[in-house]
């Protein structure tokens, strides 16, 4: 039977207005990113200026991303978008209307742009975790994929917008239209009545919660691939985009149109790239078309290093494109299908951490290699390393969160109580008791350590060992200890449907049910 429409999610009122006001408004931060850049070639124009610029915009996104993902889990993520976008709005109008004033100095659009990452960052895991509540789960791939064209549609038209923009009335302007973008996610979410769930548990506490974020991305290996191989490309193609502004003006002698024909080629890539991503999934692995996906961008960085024509440049940015976001787009893909309900918006904010980490340190480096190797050589180094870059895919693979099956199962039992516990009472020692034939326990021990223990590890338990009886060699103990009794229940609520085909699968290793006694801290 065939698969999802690509188009489906947008039959569906709620997703189609957020994805309409989701594509208006990163139109306008694809215009304000260009017309930033540009600014800063006008009011200091060096690579080490013109980097910071894409330092600032995506710093913020590195420092605050993780508390962002855990406010978006613990809070109303509708009410965080909404506290989002005014920020944004307050950030960019000040910018124009300084711009406009001409008293803006580069301190002052690094500041602003500073702020401008700040609501991005606050903003980013709570829209990518909203985003499975407005479709269907067998639709969420489909919303995914439109999210990166809404990304790529911005790309190719937004910067060449810009480009005629700031030719006709200079930045100013594109900074105030960014502005008055905004205003209409902040209407659709207004208009959103988003069910409210009541929780029967205390909230968790951000701290706590960061701690739960950060130990379900260790304990998931489907997820240290994301990670890892977000950080490897993007590290490396960061130089592309902090450096091209430099190479349109200074390389290639172009103005603001110019660049914005070579930042829309990309995005017109991007778009070629979401259009023929759901034939490559159906044919190959995803890390096989990553892999090529990722040479193809190495090729657009040296191409850009040493290509003088800009027609050509042109025609190999708009292929660039079609790697980038073949790649980028894979990656969010698989932290979507790695990531339980509970937890998502701070896997994707540490998926994104990862992302836009390597992006801003890379902007910055790629900067000062250049101000020291000059253009050309700084471009070829970082397209080398994308492709020494390919030998980490045999070791962390893309395709390990295909199997997957995160929705929730509740396979466990509800404890056993005697009498009332505080919710912070604890830590809390649990113990399960299994009766294994001495033949089999070493078989039995290390599939309980490569399989149980990070699933006990990923959702709460500070602790996890598996002993045997010495008096009697048939009775195994599992022990685990978790930090409270609410974190405890929490989870029960955390198990999946994947544990629970971990969990019938070493059935077959012991006799009897399994016994769970609960021990609390006095």
């Amino acid at each position: 039977m065939p698969g999802p429409s690509a188009w489906g999610p947008l039959r569906r009122p709620l997703f189609r207005g957020l994805w309409l006001a989701d594509v208006a408004s990163n139109i306008g931060t694809w215009m304000h990113d260009s017309a930033a850049a540009w600014l800063m070639t006008l009011l200091a124009p060096s690579p080490l200026m013109v980097s910071l610029v894409q330092a600032a915009t995506t710093l913020p996104l590195f420092l605050l991303e993780l508390p962002a993902g855990a406010i978006a889990d613990v809070l109303d993520r509708r009410r965080v978008l909404l506290a989002a976008q005014v920020w944004l709005f307050a950030a960019t109008a000040t910018l124009g209307v300084l711009t406009l004033l001409g008293v803006v100095q580069p301190w002052m659009l690094l500041v602003i742009t500073l702020a401008v990452g700040a609501g991005n960052a606050i903003d980013l895991p709570a829209w990518q975790a909203i985003i499975p509540e407005a479709v269907p789960p067998h639709e969420l791939p489909a919303a995914v994929g439109l999210g990166s064209i809404a990304i790529n549609i911005a790309r190719a038209v937004g910067p060449a917008l810009a480009g005629l923009i700031i030719v006709a009335a200079g930045p100013g302007p594109v900074f105030l239209i960014n502005a008055v973008s905004i205003l209409g996610v902040f209407y659709v979410l207004w208009r959103w009545r988003r069910e409210r769930h009541r929780a029967s548990l205390p909230a968790e506490r951000l701290a706590s919660a960061m701690r739960a974020g950060i130990r379900y991305v260790r304990f998931t290996p489907a997820l240290r691939t994301v990670v890892v191989r977000a950080a490897a490309f993007v590290f490396f193609a960061s130089a592309l985009w902090a450096l091209l502004p430099l190479v349109a003006r200074v390389t290639l002698g172009r103005g603001p149109v110019g660049y914005g024909v070579l930042v829309g080629s990309l995005g017109l890539g991007g778009l070629i790239g979401a259009a023929i991503l759901p034939a490559l999934r159906q044919r190959w692995s995803s890390d096989v078309f990553t892999a090529v996906a990722s040479a193809l961008f190495a090729a657009g960085c040296l191409a850009l290093a040493w290509v003088r024509s800009f027609g050509l440049l042109a025609v190999i940015m708009v292929v660039t494109g079609t790697g980038w976001l073949v790649v980028v787009s894979t990656v969010l893909v698989a932290a979507q299908r790695g990531a339980a309900a509970w937890v998502r918006a701070r896997v994707l904010a540490l998926s994104s951490l990862s992302f836009f980490g390597s992006l801003a340190i890379g902007a910055l480096v790629w900067g000062l290699i250049a101000n020291r190797l000059g253009i050309q050589w700084t471009l070829t180094l970082a397209g080398s390393g994308l492709l020494v870059g390919l030998a980490l895919v045999p070791y962390f693979r893309l395709a390990t969160a295909d199997s997957l099956n995160v929705e929730q199962s509740r396979n466990w039992d509800d404890p056993v109580v005697a009498e009332s516990l505080a919710a912070d009472a604890g830590p809390v020692l649990v113990t399960v008791e299994y009766t294994v034939e001495p033949a089999r326990r070493a078989e039995f021990a290390a599939q309980m350590r490569r399989h149980v223990r990070p699933i006990r590890r990923r959702d709460g338990a500070v602790f996890w060992e598996l002993f045997v009886d010495s008096s009697d060699p048939r009775r195994c103990l599992e022990c685990f200890l978790v930090e409270s009794w609410a974190e405890h229940l929490r989870q029960h609520d955390r198990t999946t449907q994947s544990d629970r085909a971990v969990e019938e699968a070493l059935r077959s290793f012991y006799t009897g049910e399994e016994q769970t006694v609960h021990y609390v801290a006095v």
